[in-house]
């Protein structure tokens, strides 16, 4: 396994072939590392990719004690997947089947050296939950239960552990705040990125790592905490724009005033809705793929559905453009005779979608 903190440290054969001076294929026929001597090897018994610590080859290539590495477990060690089967008490090729693509593990695997690897802490976890699965939820939560908290407390509950520890882990937030697996793996991860957003506009000569990094988030969290703030700092960006068309529909009688919230739907896409008053729709909806349309309903104007909804029934397109401006979008909230606006050409997040 490779120790907590020291995925820096992670060398596989060319590396260290390359440290000894020799290619890859004297360095494999001659096999160094068979030596008694030579350091162990960081990777489980039997792994496909071999790796070493390079703080501990470099000592012994210089003739230097090797220095020991940690022996406590970490949740923050990462164990390759004959290690993750073990800790699961089942074989590497179930784990490989039937674990590693669980949505509690997939989000927080990590390649390092070419090797997968997954945090302690995340298969202990899971684990957990496993077991408990037959008589309760995880941590004591009542089987079928839901958020022990209420959901608007959630993020204060949660961002009170992060300044405890910022390494805290998906286990501790569900045992102390009292949310269920999916509820921690959606609040830590967001909480993690926000903060590394507010750092990076601070200081905007950091990179997201440097930030990350700063902020005291284990490597192992990191790849999550930052694919969150990419998002965060989208959402901030699109923000202006969104209280802009709401405020012109506020001038216009259309809408009272509000501050627009830009939220997060399936896969990261951002939208967000805006209240109407004054018009035929209960609300407009802008989704960052399609752009504008009308809503159905004013309580849940976006809803759970993450594609275009069809045309008809209430649903209008009002722009064929993701941004237009807050003049188009009144023309054609007041313009009772326009025909459809649908796109035919919509921009996803990642891409663009044929409608």
């Amino acid at each position: 396994m490779i120790r907590a903190g020291r995925r820096k440290y992670a060398q596989n054969s060319e590396d260290l072939a390359a440290a000894m001076g020799v290619t890859i294929g004297t360095f494999r026929n001659k096999q160094p590392y068979a030596d008694e001597d030579f350091p162990p090897q960081i990777s489980s018994d039997g792994a496909r990719v071999k790796l070493w610590d390079s703080q501990q080859t470099a000592a012994h290539l210089a003739g230097r004690p090797v220095p020991e590495l940690p022996q406590e477990e970490d949740e923050q060690d990462l164990l390759d997947r004959n290690e993750a089967a073990a800790e699961l008490g089942v074989s590497p090729k179930t784990w490989d089947k039937n674990y590693k693509t669980h949505p509690q593990i997939a989000p927080h695997l990590t390649t390092v050296k070419g090797v997968e690897h997954c945090p302690r802490g995340i298969v202990q976890a899971f684990r957990a939950g496993k077991d408990a699965s037959a008589d309760a939820g995880p941590k004591g939560r009542p089987k079928g239960s839901g958020d022990m908290v209420p959901r608007d407390e959630i993020s204060a509950r949660v961002g009170d552990l992060l300044d405890e520890d910022p390494a805290v882990t998906l286990a501790t937030v569900q045992e102390r705040v009292g949310l269920s697996y999916a509820a921690a793996a959606r609040a830590l991860p967001r909480l993690r990125g926000e903060r590394i957003a507010d750092l990076l506009q601070d200081e905007p000569d950091l990179t997201p790592e440097e930030a990350a990094t700063r902020l005291g988030y284990p490597t192992a969290v990191q790849r999550t905490a930052l694919a969150s703030a990419a998002t965060e700092l989208r959402a901030r960006q699109e923000q202006p724009y969104l209280q802009r068309v709401a405020d012109v529909l506020v001038g216009a009688g259309l809408a009272e005033a509000q501050d627009v919230r830009v939220q997060r739907l399936e896969g990261d896409v951002l939208a967000a809705a805006v209240a109407l008053s004054g018009s035929g729709a209960p609300a407009l909806v802008w989704d960052e793929r399609y752009g504008w349309r009308t809503a159905v309903s004013k309580r849940h104007p976006i809803g759970k559905e993450t594609g275009a909804p069809p045309e008809g029934d209430g649903i209008r397109y009002l722009s064929e453009h993701q941004q237009p401006e807050p003049s188009e979008l009144l023309a054609a909230l007041t313009d009772r005779r326009h025909g459809s606006r649908h796109p035919k050409t919509v921009h996803a997040a990642g891409g663009t979608l044929q409608g």
